[in-house]
């Protein structure tokens, strides 16, 4: 790798001398696994075991919510279609299971069954929306795992759409979070039904399992989820000041545990990191060096407005610099990843993020590039402590 250090000019206001004040520890936890994410920057804030597979009981009717979200945003399902309750609902439920309280052969608007999925995390309403969807609660699963593999849920396995515990049927702290981000970007319109308290159907009233929705009145979702194999778990998120963070608690030891557990991180990422807007999407961070193309220099940046989350009263201590691999060969087009901004806290790496072409260029002509070659040659021989991608 070749480091190309730079002074980045939105940092220089923020470099003060001035030594940083301590950090806060960051509340004890007893879950089994855990992940504060910052949905701005795409930052971890705080985790343990966020790699680990582990059942994620009715969390997994996430991904079923995201497929029916799909469904109305295409126009696939109308929020005042009618569905039928498949024959076999009432039937197939395990005992204990979270439902709505459907009667096999009902009459049910997409409106209320996807209340009742979200609301009261009905098995009988997911199950009822995923076979008019599919047609088949197995086609259903498929659509379900292209989804994961689409977000880049890499450690992630659908088995059903009512996420009844199987060994097949697994997810991690990471994946589950970015889903759970997915449904906040793709789905504006649709996701405020996560803040929802209660619903009433055929004249039972259901509140909704997750209690951040009563203990943070900021907090607008997302989603609860518990059995016998993976313990307590939830899904939380919560918008203050325009900035949201999302809290991932898995394996907690009751619902009271995953629901101060995820209060407390959420909690510690507000009070304990600031959060600024870096660059905006296309602006030029800087020129990288081309090598045997028309153009000797590309500019680099990035597709989307690029936040920074950091410690409270450390600005003073960020230092930055581009990372790319060398050398750059043309031909470069325009959205192809050329690197990375490599942040450094007091010294010590912190956070990347990668760093894309926002010019192009192509090959030169036979004479130029046979020059660069040269070049690029003696380069090699002449600065052998020069650092590269193997």
């Amino acid at each position: 790798m070749r480091f190309l250090t730079f002074l980045i000019a939105c940092l220089t206001a923020l470099l003060a001398q001035a030594a940083p004040p301590p950090q806060a520890l960051p509340p004890e936890l007893t879950a089994k696994a855990y992940l504060l994410y910052d949905y701005q920057s795409g930052q971890a804030l705080l985790e343990k075991n966020a790699d680990m597979q582990v059942d994620p009981a009715s969390l997994s009717k996430l991904m079923t919510t995201y497929l029916v979200f799909d469904a109305l945003k295409h126009g696939v399902l109308t929020l005042e279609q009618l569905l039928t309750v498949p024959d076999h609902v009432e039937h197939v439920l395990p005992a204990g299971d979270s439902r709505m309280l459907l009667k096999a052969g009902d009459l049910v608007t997409v409106d209320k069954l996807l209340e009742g999925l979200i609301v009261a995390s009905g098995s009988d309403a997911a199950i009822t929306l995923a076979v008019k969807i599919a047609g088949a609660e197995e086609l259903f699963v498929n659509m379900m795992n292209q989804q994961a593999k689409a977000l880049g849920m890499t450690h992630t396995h659908f088995t059903h759409p009512a996420a009844w515990s199987d060994p097949q049927h697994y997810s991690t702290a990471k994946d589950l979070v970015l889903l759970a981000a997915a449904l906040v970007h793709d789905f504006p319109t649709y996701y405020v039904r996560f803040k929802q308290h209660d619903m009433t159907h055929n004249g039972v009233a259901q509140a909704s399992r997750n209690r951040l929705l009563w203990l943070d009145n900021n907090a607008d979702g997302l989603k609860t989820g518990q059995n016998a194999t993976s313990g307590y778990c939830l899904i939380g998120s919560s918008l203050r000041d325009n900035r949201r963070l999302i809290s991932v608690v898995l394996g907690a030891e009751s619902d009271v545990v995953r629901s101060n557990e995820s209060l407390k991180m959420l909690n510690y990422g507000f009070q304990q990191f600031d959060l600024a807007r870096m660059y905006r999407k296309g602006q030029v961070v800087s020129r990288v060096r081309v090598w045997k193309g028309i153009e000797r220099e590309v500019e680099v940046g990035f597709r989307k407005d690029m936040y920074l989350a950091f410690p409270k009263g450390w600005q003073g201590q960020l230092t930055a610099k581009i990372v790319t691999h060398y050398p750059v060969l043309a031909p470069i087009s325009v959205g192809q990843p050329l690197g990375k901004l490599q942040f450094m806290l007091a010294g010590k790496p912190y956070v990347s993020f990668p760093l894309y072409a926002l010019s192009g260029t192509q090959p030169a002509n036979v004479f130029a590039r046979g020059w660069d070659a040269l070049q690029l040659l003696w380069g090699e021989w002449t600065q052998p402590d020069k650092e590269k991608t193997p």
